[in-house]
This record gives C-alpha cells, structure tokens and sequence, in this order.
C-alpha cells in the first residue's frame, strides 16, 4: 500500500471553500482510503491506497464536487517523493524561518520549452529554485512582499499549483513517518 499525502488546492482560505477537517476525513475514509489524517484547516491530508495517483485525484476531486459542491484540485506525493521534496531542499541553508520557506507544488513537470521561455527563478534569482515538481521560495520578508511564482508558473507554464510553508511540508512528512 502507498502512503500519501494530498495537497487540495484553495480549501478553507478565509471564507472561501470551506470544509470541515472531520468532513474531509470521513469523505476520504469512504472512498477507502486507509489511515487518513489530516494537518491544519488548509486541505492537507494522508492515507494509504492501493490506487495509482491519477486516478486517486480525480476520485477526490469528484468526491469534494460531489459532497461539498466545490471544484478543488487535489495534487498527490507519494512518501518517497515528499522524502525527495525535503531531502533536496536548495534553501535550506539560507531559510532560517519554515513559515518563509514555501514549496509550490506543481501538478506535472513542467514543459521544458515553456520553462525555457519562462523561468520563474528569473522573479528572484537568489531566493527561487526550481525541483522535482516543485518550486522551492524563501519569503525573508513575508510572502505578501514577494514575488508571485505561484501565479507566474500557472500563467506561463500551464500548471496547477498549490503552495505549503515548509513547517507544513516537514509536518506532513513526519506524519508520513519520514
């Protein structure tokens, strides 16, 4: 069985997409999903599932429009691949703060000819790296003070993204028992 971690989109920002962590969890057990635990009020989830990532994320995705009547992305790491997101963390030696450190998680490895043209590590070239599916931004100042990656990357490079601070990544990967 693999263990992962969700990553729904848009859930539960300010009064926006509300739901109830006891409903999400009650949703994803029936679906059958083994295990499920969820972090903070922002849509992160774990669980294990003998189903492959595509098709688990389209059946969340139904299940949250079905339920709750919204339109939420889900984007799914395994185990090994938030392993891979930690573990090879660019900034860790730079970002001292894991509520300034954000990791954007992307939905696909994004087109190589469309990165070409529109590198987002170009916003901010000293703060701004690019990994396995994610983007990796150290904030000194506070995210509102820097630049949008976030919104660049969904623009130019065709991307779904949803992003965590690492204090939420390492949480989430300590509950996945990395």
């Amino acid at each position: 069985m693999t263990r992962y971690a969700a990553l729904l989109r848009a859930i539960n920002l300010g009064s926006r997409n509300r739901i109830p962590m006891a409903d999400l969890r009650a949703l994803l057990s029936g679906l059958g999903l083994s295990d499920v635990r969820t972090h903070l009020q922002s849509g992160n989830a774990v669980f294990g599932s003998d189903t492959g990532p595509e098709a688990l994320c389209g059946q969340i995705e139904q299940a949250i429009g079905r339920e709750f009547g919204l339109r939420v992305a889900c984007l799914l790491r395994t185990r090994d691949e938030l392993r891979v997101v930690i573990e090879d963390n660019p900034l860790a030696d730079v970002a001292d703060n894991g509520s300034k450190l954000m990791a954007l998680f992307l939905s696909e490895t994004p087109d190589p000819a469309l990165l070409a043209r529109n590198d987002p590590v170009a916003l901010d070239p000293q703060r701004v790296r690019i990994g396995q599916r994610v983007i990796y931004q150290w904030c000194p100042n506070g995210l509102m003070a820097a630049p949008s990656v976030g919104a660049f990357v969904e623009k130019h490079l065709k991307l779904t993204v949803t992003a965590r601070n690492w204090n939420t990544v390492t949480k989430l990967g300590s509950l996945l028992n990395i």
